[in-house]
C-alpha cells in the first residue's frame, strides 16, 4: 500500500473511531446520566435508540445521494450535522437540566442523521479506492479502528463524566473538527460523474443486484445484525451489572468494559491481514466468528467471578473481530462504483438496527431471568452461524476481478511455499 494510501486509511480510521463513541461512551455513564435527569433506565435507553434508528433510517437516503453526487460532498456535512447534534444535547443538558431531557433526546437523532453519513459511506469510498486483496486490508484497518473506539470509549466517557456528565455531548463537536479538516485536505475521492439516474432507475438497479446475488446478500446482512445485536445487548447489561454488583464505578469499570473489545478490535486488524493474504474462506471465518460468541454467551449465565465473566467477555469480542472484516469485505465487494453506496447504506442500516433493538431486548429478557437472557442470544448466534456457512458464497458476492486477484495470489503462494 503507498504512503498516499496508507495516509488516508488513517483518515477514514479516525471516522469510525468518532462514529462510535455516539453510543459507546454513554453507555457505562448510563447510572450517572439517569440520575442526574431523574429518569428510568428504559428513558436512558432511548438515548441509544432514537440515535441508532435515527441513523438506520437516514443511511439509505445518504447512501443515495452519496452515489449520485460524491461521497465527500455527503460526508463532511453529515460529520458537521453529527457534531452540532452533541452541541444541542450538551446545551440542553448544561441549561435545562432535568427539563431538558426531549432536547436532549432531539439533539441525538440530530446526531444518529449526520452518523448515518460518515462510516457507510467510507467504506463505500474504501471499495471505491481499493481493489482486489488491498480492500481486505483497509475494512479491516477501519473495522479495527472501529473497535478500538469501542476500546477506549468507556474509559474516555468516564474521564470526560469527571468534569460533568454532560461534557460528553460538547466532547463529539470537539473531536468532529480535526476529522472534517483531514478529510477535506487528505481524502482523494476518484473522479466520477455524477449520475443522471432518477431514484425509480437507480432502486431499480439496486433490486438487480439483490436478484442476482440476493441470498449471500441477505445472510451476509443478517450476520451483521446479529454481532451488533449480542454486542450492544451485552454491553448495556454489564454498564449496568459492574455498577450493581460488583461495585464497580468510573474509570475502573470503563477500563474493565473495554479489554474485551480491545480483543475485538485487535482480532479485526488481524484477520483483515489474513483475509488479504489468503484471499478467501470469508464465510468460513464469519460462521467460526458466530460459533465463538454462540460459546461464549452460553457459558456466561454459569460463571462466577468478575474475572472469568470479562475472558468470557473477550472471547466473545474475539467471535465479532473474525466477522467484521470478512462481512465488510463481501458487502463493499457486491456492487459497483455506482451503486456501492446504496449497498453499503443497506449494510450500515442493519448495522445500526442491531444497535438499536440490543440494549431493550436484552433488558426484557432479563426481567424473565439472566440465563434466559444469555442463552437466547446464543441460540440466535448459532443459528446465524449456521445459515452464513450454507448460504454466504463469496463466489457470488465478490466480482472477477478480486477473484482472479485472489486466484492469482494463492498460485504465488503455493509457489513460495514448494
Amino acid at each position: 500500500m503507498e504512503r498516499k494510501s496508507k495516509l488516508m486509511v488513517g483518515v477514514f480510521s479516525t471516522i469510525p473511531f468518532l462514529m462510535v463513541l455516539g453510543n459507546s461512551m454513554l453507555i457505562p455513564e448510563f447510572p450517572k446520566i439517569r440520575s442526574a435527569l431523574n429518569i428510568t433506565q428504559f428513558q436512558v435507553g432511548l438515548m441509544i435508540t432514537l440515535f441508532s434508528a435515527a441513523a438506520g433510517i437516514s443511511i439509505p437516503i445518504l447512501g443515495y445521494l452519496s452515489d449520485k453526487h460524491g461521497r465527500k460532498k455527503i460526508l463532511i456535512p453529515s460529520l458537521i450535522i453529527y457534531g452540532l447534534g452533541g452541541v444541542l444535547s450538551g446545551l440542553a443538558a448544561a441549561f435545562l437540566k432535568e427539563n431538558g431531557y426531549y432536547i436532549i433526546l432531539a439533539g441525538r437523532v440530530v446526531q444518529g442523521i449526520g452518523a448515518a453519513g460518515t462510516y457507510p459511506i467510507v467504506i463505500a469510498l474504501v471499495g471505491d479506492i481499493f481493489q482486489s486483496t488491498e480492500r481486505s486490508e483497509a475494512l479491516g484497518i477501519i473495522e479495527a479502528a472501529n473497535g478500538l473506539g469501542k476500546v477506549l470509549s468507556p474509559i474516555l466517557g468516564a474521564a470526560i463524566a469527571l468534569i460533568v456528565w454532560y461534557a460528553l455531548f460538547f466532547s463529539y463537536a470537539i473531536l468532529t473538527i480535526p476529522i472534517v479538516i483531514a478529510v477535506y485536505f487528505i481524502v482523494e475521492e476518484p473522479d466520477r460523474e455524477e449520475q443522471e439516474d432518477n431514484i425509480k432507475k437507480y432502486l431499480g438497479k439496486i433490486k438487480n443486484i439483490f436478484e442476482e446475488k440476493g441470498k449471500p446478500l441477505f445472510f451476509s446482512l443478517l450476520a451483521g445484525i446479529t454481532i451488533l445485536f449480542v454486542l450492544f445487548g451485552v454491553l448495556s447489561f454489564i454498564s449496568d451489572l459492574f455498577e450493581t454488583e460488583y461495585n464497580i464505578t468510573g474509570l475502573k469499570k470503563g477500563l474493565l468494559i473495554s479489554l474485551p473489545i480491545l480483543f475485538m478490535s485487535t482480532t479485526a486488524y488481524l484477520s483483515g491481514l489474513y483475509l488479504k493474504n489468503k484471499g478467501q474462506y470469508f464465510k468460513q471465518t464469519m460462521a467460526l466468528g458466530l460459533l465463538i460468541d454462540t460459546i461464549a454467551l452460553a457459558t456466561l449465565p454459569f460463571l462466577d467471578g468478575i474475572v472469568l465473566f470479562v475472558a468470557l467477555l473477550a472471547l466473545l469480542g474475539i467471535g465479532n473481530g473474525l466477522v467484521l472484516p470478512a462481512l465488510n469485505t463481501l458487502v463493499t465487494s457486491t456492487a459497483s462504483k455506482e451503486q456501492r453506496g446504496g449497498i453499503t447504506s443497506i449494510y450500515g442500516s442493519s448495522r445500526f438496527l442491531g444497535v438499536a433493538f440490543g440494549p431493550p431486548a436484552f433488558s426484557l429478557l432479563n426481567e424473565i431471568s439472566t440465563t434466559v437472557m444469555f442463552i437466547t442470544a446464543a441460540v440466535i448466534s448459532l443459528i446465524v452461524s449456521i445459515l452464513t456457512y450454507l448460504f454466504v458464497d463469496e463466489n457470488i458476492l465478490l466480482p472477477d476481478d478480486m477473484k482472479e486477484g485472489n486466484q492469482q495470489q494463492n498460485e504465488q503462494s503455493q509457489k513460495e511455499d514448494n
